[in-house]
């Protein structure tokens, strides 16, 4: 069994990312206020696109390093200013870094590299989608409504075929998987409506 490694680097570039990002989205929930709840909007931020971002990361450096390949994940310190940024406009474009990958790559092993990210976050929805018949009140129920918006919208943008986003090395790889996990991710979108999730504000 191939042991994952991190550096330091990389542990603190992930923290660092994780932190700037859940501010940028809370700053979103909060109005653009730095009020009373803004604390409370960084938790709820951090539980939800802080953790579907970082293991959506740790999805692809986990199956590149079993393939042999180096594979950190950088920070993208540009990206990060930009995410807080347009925070206070309402929206937030998140590009906040990736995993550098290094080593013999061939079409399969980068699909199921790139499947590995958008995959985690379906499955961290269908997780969080389970939690919502648990909890229906309170800050909790909050966080999971909110977890279920970010992990489908974080899935299926990833799915998106173009640039350097994974749905385009999916795609090249195996078209009946890519169409598979675009269906799950279009389902899960569409049923949300239909789920006894908490309002978000």
């Amino acid at each position: 069994m191939i042991k994952i490694k991190f550096s330091k680097i990389e542990l603190r570039d992930l923290a660092k990312a994780w932190l700037i990002i859940s501010i940028a989205f809370a700053i979103v929930l909060s109005g653009g206020v730095l009020g009373t709840f803004f604390i409370a909007n960084v938790i709820l931020s951090a539980v939800t696109v802080g953790v579907g971002f970082l293991l959506h990361e740790m999805g692809h450096k986990i199956v590149a390093q079993r393939y042999g390949c180096f594979a950190e994940f950088r920070a993208d310190n540009f990206m990060l200013l930009v995410a807080v940024l347009t925070s206070f406009l309402g929206v937030v474009f998140a590009a906040p870094g990736a995993v550098m990958i290094a080593g013999h790559v061939g079409k399969e092993r980068n699909g199921k590299i790139s499947l590995a990210g958008p995959a985690t976050n379906l499955v961290l929805a269908i997780l969080f989608i389970g939690l919502a018949f648990i909890f229906t009140e309170g800050f909790i129920a909050r966080i999971i409504s909110f977890g279920v918006l970010v992990n489908v919208w974080l899935g299926l943008f990833n799915l998106i075929p173009v640039w350097l986003l994974d749905g385009k090395k999916i795609l090249k790889w195996n078209k009946l998987v890519y169409f598979i996990t675009l269906g799950i991710g279009i389902f899960l979108f569409v049923i949300r409506y239909y789920l006894p999730l908490a309002p978000l504000f």
